[in-house]
């Protein structure tokens, strides 16, 4: 029995969505790819099954809303309203605990949309991306919230620290390899080196340069850290360096169209400024017990794309 044209419209619709959505997995590193972001959820849910449950349903939501919503139909077949929510909705996951985690996480996912729209409104004529704004802003308002509403739970790994306690400890293994596979894991909250491998070949399968700036940028992460005598734990479990990949990516592969100098030096730049940043970020953050999440990779990639308007040879 043949299908009618209504049934096959609806299959091709549905079907368009899904590749959407999972292009809005694939945003959150930057590349527009169904099929790196069916790899990198898969990454997630070998290391966290209900991680990886709540990453797809929020690229679900968050296109959804770009798309009931009436948003561009490019965007958001590029997956530019889900990436903000993978992150927000995984996020608050990892952070939040108590009976309405899952709720919460979720509508945090649509919130994050809804965010992503507005701020693409507000920035457009700056010509500089939103990039992951809205999912650290939003996730640092409900983590707050925590504090004074009685239906958020704060996970007991958030806890607020005075700075006049603090001590630097520099000591602990050195574990280079461990290091290597954990800061792209990082992106996704994810401390496992399986799913680092995964991701770094969910990476290459959208473009040798993806893969190879990736590893650039987490390498100097590496170096720059450890030479500045950053904390073992933090830089061997890749906390230094989620922020210099994306960094790096965003500089030198994505957002470089327009430049007349030299791309790989200009991300590399970019992933060393991330290790300052996260640094100091983290200090600032502390005693409000939050995580710097991506804003270091933010920043960093706003001071290059922003100089690179005025100096076009960055």
């Amino acid at each position: 029995m043949k299908k009618r044209k209504s049934d096959l419209s609806t299959d091709s619709t549905f079907f368009s969505f899904i590749v959407a959505s999972l292009k809005g997995v694939s945003q959150v590193v930057l590349i527009e790819n169904a099929v790196t972001g069916v790899a990198i959820l898969l990454a997630i849910t070998i290391s966290n099954f209900v991680l990886g449950i709540i990453a797809f349903l929020s690229a679900i939501i968050g296109t959804l809303i770009g798309k009931i919503g009436g948003a561009d139909k490019k965007s958001v077949n590029q997956g530019l309203f889900g990436y903000n929510s993978v992150l927000t909705g995984i996020a608050l996951t990892v952070y939040l605990n108590g009976p309405y985690q899952w709720i919460v996480a979720l509508i945090g996912s649509a919130v994050a949309a809804i965010l992503t729209a507005t701020l693409m409104h507000i920035m457009k004529k700056t010509e500089i991306p939103i990039l992951t704004l809205p999912f650290f802003i939003l996730t640092w308002f409900i983590l707050l919230a925590s504090y004074r509403l009685e239906a958020f739970h704060l996970s007991t790994n958030l806890a607020p620290q005075s700075l006049a306690n603090w001590t630097l400890n520099i000591s602990g293994k050195v574990n280079w390899m461990e290091g290597s596979f954990k800061g792209i894991g990082q992106i996704f909250f994810l401390d496992n080196t399986l799913s680092g491998i995964i991701l770094f070949i969910a990476i290459f399968l959208a473009g040798w340069k993806f893969g190879l700036y990736a590893i650039l940028g987490n390498a100097a992460s590496l170096l720059i850290s450890y030479g500045l005598g950053g904390e073992h734990q933090l830089i061997f479990m890749g906390l230094y360096g989620y922020n210099a990949i994306l960094a790096t990516l965003a500089v030198s592969v994505v957002f470089n169209s327009d430049t007349q100098g030299f791309p790989p030096l200009t991300g590399i730049v970019a992933a060393c400024l991330t290790v300052p940043f996260m640094a100091g970020l983290s200090t600032l953050l502390l005693p409000y017990g939050l995580p710097s999440l991506t804003m270091p990779f933010v920043l960093s990639t706003w001071l290059i794309l922003g100089a690179r308007k005025v100096l076009p040879r960055m």
